[in-house]
């Protein structure tokens, strides 16, 4: 019997969906994974999933309001990831609602699962630029299987201009330099999220998003 694994794209009205589905799909090829990708924002489909992918695109606050304005998707995220202890993979936005809370726009909750707010980059060279957009070299400060076959110093897609200042730096697992350290990726037990966009970032991203799918707890 073929065993296949679903994997949920909340859609929730920002992020690449599509991107992230297609990306998702190669991932998964690459390693002779058969996975069943649902692009969808009904608790059911959320909660019989193996494995999550939250996107976030536009502002903290925004995409906040988009996945509680959905009946029930707040709720199932919450349980899927704190009842039923299976895996997030949480992109940009989607990594950064994560934290206690938001500064974009007006202070927002948000899931709370990693202690730490969300706030605005603060820059003293006038040559350096906000949205922080383009590649950027990754710092891996700790081994773990998600980064597996990626070399330290390889390179990413990111487009932001907050950042995700985590209280407990055990949670952090990836940095990358602008001007100052910035939270590149964050991981506690089933939770994992990246500043940056896989989808955007060609092998590294794909390699990426093959190793969540082969992630087990």
């Amino acid at each position: 019997m073929l065993f296949r694994s679903y994997v949920s794209i909340v859609d929730y009205g920002t992020g690449n969906l599509n991107s992230v589905a297609k990306a998702l799909e190669v991932a998964a090829r690459n390693i002779g994974k058969t996975i069943i990708i649902k692009v969808s924002n009904k608790p059911k489909d959320i909660l019989e999933s193996d494995k999550i992918i939250l996107p976030g695109q536009g502002s903290y606050r925004q995409c906040a309001i988009g996945i509680k304005n959905i009946s029930g998707l707040w709720n199932s995220i919450n349980e899927f990831v704190l009842i039923k202890k299976k895996p997030i993979f949480g992109i940009c936005v989607g990594m950064q609602l994560f934290s206690d809370q938001g500064f974009e726009e007006k202070v927002t909750p948000g899931f709370g699962w990693i202690k730490g707010a969300v706030k605005k980059i603060k820059l003293n060279d006038k040559e350096l630029k906000l949205p922080h957009m383009g590649w950027n070299e990754i710092n891996i400060i700790k081994k773990n299987n998600l980064f597996l076959d990626i070399k330290n110093l390889s390179h990413f897609y990111f487009v932001h201009s907050y950042v995700f200042e985590v209280e407990n730096i055990e949670n952090i697992i990836c940095t990358t330099d602008y001007e100052k350290k910035l939270t590149a990726a964050v991981l506690k037990e089933n939770i994992f999220g990246t500043q940056f966009h896989p989808e955007k970032s060609q092998e590294n991203g794909i390699k990426l998003l093959s190793n969540f799918l082969n992630w087990s707890l």
